[in-house]
């Protein structure tokens, strides 16, 4: 990871996403990507690292990743990034979640960027290259600039996303991992959606899901 950035995982929400702080330690200025859950936590830790937040980035718009975008939007005025392909969840996937988990989470509103594949972030003196990935969802999207890459719910550790959700497709899944994500260097720092980190040198060698034949489920 590049000396400069400032960089804070946050496990939030009953589905345990990860939503990451990412900002320039020179300005200050910064991005969350993902903001599943726990809005009022999230605000505090900005406060905290004294972040002035620009963007939020959804690497997909499944509820797990947006439910305290709406919240923290409307209380930073930073704008809302998301793929021109992807969809945000809806009242019946919000119905869905409360009623079988008792998780009530907020409508995310439009976004106010639509990404593709190949645009730049910048954030600050930070700056990123949107991946498109689909696969787990139409518009999902990786994020890799200065040694690392968010990989959403594309690539985990040792796992893959799911594809059996609406709009998911195994082929172009695998597609996205091996044409756009294990491109990478070796030693680039993989945050995925939910679980640890890893390397994507870790997941070219010891990724069962990315064994030749293989097709299984992924996790999320």
């Amino acid at each position: 990871m590049a000396e400069g950035m400032l960089l804070e995982k946050l496990e939030v929400g009953g589905f345990a996403s990860n939503c990451y702080i990412v900002a320039s330690e020179k300005t200050k200025e910064g991005m969350l990507v993902d903001a599943g859950d726990d809005a009022d936590r999230i605000m505090k830790r900005l406060e905290a690292h004294g972040v002035k937040l620009q963007l939020i980035v959804l690497t997909h718009g499944h509820l797990d990743h947006v439910g305290a975008v709406r919240k923290i939007k409307e209380a930073t005025g930073a704008k809302l990034a998301a793929h021109a392909d992807e969809r945000l969840a809806g009242a019946s996937e919000r119905q869905m979640v409360s009623s079988q988990f008792g998780i009530k989470l907020d409508a995310p509103p439009p976004p106010d960027m639509l990404l593709r594949g190949g645009d730049t972030i910048k954030v600050g003196d930070l700056s990123f290259q949107v991946l498109h990935t689909p696969g787990h969802s139409p518009g999902g999207i990786c994020l890799v600039g200065h040694g690392v890459v968010f990989t959403g719910d594309t690539l985990f550790n040792y796992g893959i996303g799911r594809y059996d959700f609406p709009g998911g497709n195994l082929h172009m899944l695998m597609d996205s991992i091996h044409t756009r994500l294990l491109t990478l260097p070796d030693n680039t720092i993989a945050y995925p959606g939910h679980g640890p980190e890893t390397t994507i040198g870790d997941e070219r060698q010891g990724n069962p899901f990315l064994k030749p034949g293989v097709q299984e489920e992924g996790l999320m």
